[in-house]
């Protein structure tokens, strides 16, 4: 039984144990077994979850229910995934980055032509 989360920045472990269908217990268990899931605490002590720490909670939740992956594998699998999202922003980054520079090369090659004639 999941609730459809209202936008908000911060949720309360209440809020996502009603949006997510994991008990507490489950996802402080959760936050020492995976690194990828780390919610901030606010002064109080008080764990706040952001819309990101929802969807990994439920990334995690499918893997170990629906999947059927063990912890390990659950986590191999987060790894992995990470890597390639990595991987991905890496490369768009290199493809604007070759582009700024070809657009720097043609600006030069003009620049020299200009003053050579």
């Amino acid at each position: 039984m999941t609730a459809e989360p209202a936008e908000k920045l911060y949720y309360r472990i209440g809020e996502v144990e009603a949006m997510t269908g994991v008990p507490a217990y489950v996802l402080r268990y959760w936050e020492s077994e995976f690194k990828l899931l780390r919610p901030k605490k606010n002064p109080a002590g008080q764990r706040i979850y952001r819309r990101r720490d929802v969807d990994m909670i439920m990334r995690i939740k499918t893997l170990l229910y629906d999947d059927r992956l063990t912890l390990e594998g659950a986590k191999k699998r987060l790894l992995a995934e990470s890597r390639k999202a990595e991987q991905l922003q890496l490369g768009l980054r290199e493809v604007s980055y070759a582009n700024a520079l070809r657009r720097i090369r043609d600006r030069l090659t003009g620049l020299r032509a200009r003053l050579g004639s």
